[in-house]
């Protein structure tokens, strides 16, 4: 009964400081504060300090749902992934990717979305999703071929950068990429050079430009290889074992494998290992990635570094300029060989 009968607190609560709050502590009027934070358009020098220093002063909070409206900007962007779920925390690329384009969108006070794509249905829904007004634009990573999320945001108007080059819309929008290409060349005149002649592939997938361009670069220094020799997998670690098993099925003379990125490779090694091969003296192996699992692997991985900070980078400056107007732009980065005990 006592704790019922315990006075009320008198202390008045603390109003949430307003517009009207921040021109007064300024010395403006609430217009001027108004297009100070919608921009700072026709305010003085003088009275944008002013301003600053009152929401300072008073820790006036945007309301953030009202300056859209106003604005008609969301202040956030999509990243729209185009895989399974299982893959965002399986791969280390995609979270190299999102962390660095969270940590540059933060210093513009942008909100990153984060979606995931795996299914053409989940690609269309989340296009549509996308396209309603609920973000100011996307990052679109590991897009496929033939999926429809990159027609479905072109044609609703919704700025957008892909990461890597986007097969078959080149010419159409804005992206950002390593140059997977040259890497591979890089790679595989690096096993040519430590005597190597039987060198097998394992690709990414072939309807992703990681996969085909990579593939190209294998094929510019090795030349027309022998089917046997080439091996597909989807960039997962699994998929990696399985290719090299079907690999030295094939050839048993091989004596060196490029294998298009690090995770894979991390398979590729696991089963040769499992199988009493020693890498690099039976079997080297090269990677491509450099991701953070090319330090943990056993012996350590000759890899292509790509650059994702860089590549994170340039995708939100490429997609904040394409919101405020400006034309579609490529961005291609040069990759470089990073050489440890594997190969």
């Amino acid at each position: 009964m006592a704790e019922q009968n315990r006075p009320r607190s008198t202390r008045p609560q603390r109003h949430r400081p307003t517009m009207d709050d921040v021109a007064a502590v300024a010395g403006v009027s609430r217009g001027t504060v108004s297009r100070v934070l919608n921009g700072g358009h026709n305010v003085s020098g003088p009275a944008l300090e002013a301003v600053e220093r009152a929401i300072r002063k008073t820790g006036y909070v945007v309301n953030q749902h009202a300056r859209s409206l106003v604005t008609q900007r969301s202040d956030s962007v999509a990243f729209i992934l185009s895989e399974p779920q299982d893959r965002l925390f399986e791969d280390p690329n995609f979270n190299n990717l999102l962390r660095g384009c969270t940590q540059v969108l933060a210093e513009h006070d942008i909100t990153l979305l984060l979606t995931v794509a795996g299914t053409s249905e989940d690609r269309k829904r989340i296009g549509r999703w996308v396209t309603a007004g609920h973000v100011d634009g996307a990052l679109v990573v590991s897009n496929h071929l033939g999926s429809p999320l990159l027609d479905e945001l072109k044609g609703r108007g919704l700025p957008f950068v892909v990461c890597g080059r986007p097969l078959g819309h080149e010419r159409e929008v804005s992206y950002v990429a390593a140059d997977d290409r040259d890497g591979a060349r890089q790679m595989v005149a690096y096993l040519r050079s430590r005597g190597h002649r039987r060198i097998g592939i394992i690709t990414g997938p072939l309807d992703t430009s990681g996969g085909v361009d990579r593939l190209a670069g294998y094929r510019d220094v090795a030349g027309d290889a022998e089917p046997g020799l080439i091996e597909a997998g989807d960039y997962s670690q699994a998929s990696g074992e399985a290719a090299m098993e079907r690999l030295l099925r094939q050839n048993p003379d091989l004596d060196a494998v490029f294998v298009c990125s690090d995770l894979m490779a991390v398979g590729a090694i696991a089963y040769l290992h499992r199988i009493g091969k020693r890498v690099p003296e039976d079997i080297a192996i090269g990677g491509f990635d450099d991701s953070k699992v090319a330090t943990t692997t056993t012996p350590r991985l000759t890899t292509i570094r790509q650059p994702f900070a860089r590549v994170s980078q340039e995708m939100v400056r490429l997609l904040l300029a394409h919101i405020a107007g400006e034309q579609h732009a490529a961005v291609i980065l040069p990759t470089e060989l990073v050489i440890r005990e594997s190969a």
